[in-house]
Parts: C-alpha cells; sequence; structure tokens
C-alpha cells in the first residue's frame, strides 16, 4: 500500500491533493476570510480583495461553490445581484485558515529573515 507521501505528493490524480489543490490557492484563502465575516456581494468581494480580476474571482467562486463550501444566492432587488455566503461545510475551515494566518503572524520575522539571507546569496556580481 503506497504511503500517505506517496498518495498526496506525488499522485497527481489523488483526491486529496485535487482538492488541496484547489481550496489552498491565493484567492480562495482570501475569499474565504472576507466571506468569514458574512455575505457579500460579487462587487463587494471584488473591492475587498486588492488586486483580483473578475475573471479570477468569477473562476474562484465557482470553484468553491462547485465544492460545497460556498453559497451563491440570487438576490431578487434592482438591479438583480448575486450574494455569496459561507457554508457550513466551508466554515469548517475557519479554525484551519485561522491557525494558518496565526502561524504567518508568528513566524513572518523569520521568513523576512530567510529571504533576506537568500536574496544576498542570489546577488550574483557581473563578470570581470
Amino acid at each position: 500500500m503506497p504511503s500517505l507521501r506517496h498518495r498526496v505528493l506525488q499522485a497527481s490524480d489523488c483526491p486529496s491533493r485535487l482538492l488541496l489543490d484547489e481550496l489552498a490557492d491565493k484567492w480562495s484563502v482570501l475569499i474565504l476570510a472576507a466571506l468569514n465575516e458574512g455575505p457579500l456581494r460579487f462587487n463587494e468581494i471584488k473591492r475587498t480583495l486588492e488586486g483580483i480580476t473578475q475573471k479570477a474571482l468569477t473562476q474562484t467562486l465557482r470553484r468553491l461553490e462547485r465544492n460545497g463550501i460556498v453559497a451563491r444566492r440570487v438576490v431578487v432587488a434592482s438591479p438583480i445581484a448575486v450574494e455569496y455566503s459561507v457554508t457550513a461545510l466551508g466554515k469548517s475551515l475557519k479554525k484551519p485558515l485561522k491557525a494558518l494566518y496565526e502561524w504567518t503572524v508568528v513566524y513572518l520575522p523569520e521568513v523576512e529573515e530567510a529571504r533576506q539571507t537568500f536574496d544576498k546569496k542570489s546577488v550574483r556580481t557581473p563578470a570581470e
């Protein structure tokens, strides 16, 4: 029987790996953070997440909805609007995502130091 490492890291068709690929990308995490405060309309999410394109937001919301993490609701108003919220399944991600955020707060100084050390080593002097 293959080890967990083999199944997740090496098997491109591993269901866990495929789900991680969809949940752990840049925009999914940020969208979930925004929606954890409460339901938001599409443009409210777009304004909240500086730098996201309409295409990236649409694709990410669809992917999160397909996976049962986010719910989409049409709001009958003038004009008609669409509102997104975190589902019960999506709310189960709040604790692990909060732990990841807290890790970044604690270890950011060490990460920045590692970056500086790496960047200093990576500076190449022109060939004489």
